[in-house]
């Protein structure tokens, strides 16, 4: 006797299995590594520095700074350092764009629709310093538009670049003599806008991007753009240390910091608050730092004598002046403040004729103040 089986088999298809939430935790850890910051307080030395990137940590509005000099000078640990005393800012929460949101007609358009929407919602965080590697892409810079989408679903489709993160906060270029042109031309355009614009195919997409340019370069490799270094406000030169026991100084921190970072980073948090603080006063007290027209005077006849073209140098050493006021707790501006300025603003802008270096005079810079010139 012989039996059959009849019916319809059915693949019975395997149930999806969740992405892991575990696997997902393990492989952003994994690509992520901690970075440890040389305390900008422990480093030795380099005030002019130091007080170049404070300056503008206080008042955006300065316009940056180039940091010229050798190797191993501490242009990098400095710049980077800073991120750990800069001050809290108000962003839009979840914008891509770090918008501020007491700043509505500079939104982006996600902050634009929360706003309609009533779903805007304001958080806290630190003033980021965001690194632009010279080797970086075009769209990695600006930012990639991704067209058929853009022309189905409009501008959803834009996928920010280190130009939009850079918003409100640092862009710091290491190497900046080095740059491609294509995006020496970005930051130009940005920094002359505030504003950073892609166009692909027709298709344009707009969002804010006022960041504080901070350049560090070595002169032995190649001087940087005009068009660019005219942009920059401050320029500082950092040369090494010639006073044995600094030079003792430096070499021991640096051991003390790579034999325990963490021990070391704890003991400068009190010099890392007392600058935070210190900042943070600065910024508040700066709206009442008056600039009296003799000051202005003064700072006319020292970019006259210093025979510098435009009239840029003369607002970058009033802003910078009265900045440097507000960080030393004075609401009247000195004549040592504009000297201070003066000594960062000048040197890279005096006009040279052929074959002629330029020859900047902090005594002549005096005598000029002094009325003497």
């Amino acid at each position: 006797m012989s039996s059959s089986i009849t019916g319809t088999i059915k693949e019975v298809p395997k149930t999806a299995e969740a992405p892991s939430q575990y696997l997902e935790d393990i492989a952003r850890k994994a690509t992520r590594t901690e970075r440890v910051l040389y305390p900008i307080s422990a480093i030795v030395g380099q005030e002019k520095m130091l007080r170049a990137l404070i300056l503008n940590t206080i008042n955006p509005s300065i316009g940056g700074v180039l940091i010229r000099g050798q190797k191993g000078t501490a242009k990098s640990t400095a710049v980077r350092g800073l991120a750990e005393v800069l001050p809290e800012i108000e962003v839009v929460e979840g914008c891509k764009f770090n918008c501020d949101p007491k700043d509505t007609d500079k939104f982006c358009w996600e902050c634009i629709e929360k706003k309609r929407k009533g779903t805007l919602n304001v958080n806290k965080r630190q003033m980021k310093v965001v690194d632009l590697p010279v080797g970086a892409t075009e769209d990695r810079v600006v930012g990639s538009l991704d067209i058929e989408k853009a022309v189905r679903q409009g501008v959803q489709a834009f996928d920010p670049g280190i130009l939009a993160q850079a918003n409100r906060g640092i862009l710091y270029v290491d190497e900046i003599n080095l740059l491609d042109d294509f995006v020496v031309d970005a930051l130009l355009d940005a920094a002359a806008m505030n504003v950073n614009t892609v166009e692909r195919e027709g298709v344009s997409v707009s969002h804010p991007a006022n960041f504080i340019i901070v350049g560090s370069m070595n002169p032995e490799e190649g001087e940087l753009r005009p068009q660019l270094l005219d942009r920059i406000a401050l320029q500082v030169e950092v040369t090494g240390i010639y006073d044995v026991e600094q030079r003792i100084e430096i070499v021991e921190r640096r051991n003390g910091f790579n034999d325990g970072p963490k021990q070391f980073i704890r003991e400068y948090e009190g010099e890392q608050e007392k600058l935070r603080s210190k900042i943070i006063k600065a910024m508040q007290l700066l709206p009442r730092v008056s600039t009296t027209r003799e000051n202005l005077r003064t700072i006319a006849e020292i970019c006259i004598a210093f025979n510098v073209d435009g009239h840029r140098a003369d607002i970058m050493i009033e802003r910078a002046a009265r900045t440097n006021a507000a960080y030393e707790g004075r609401e009247r501006i000195t004549n040592d403040d504009i000297i201070e300025a003066s000594e960062m603003v000048l040197p890279h802008r005096m006009r040279k004729k052929p074959f002629e270096e330029e020859e900047f005079s902090v005594d002549q810079l005096r005598a000029v103040v002094d009325g003497k010139v």
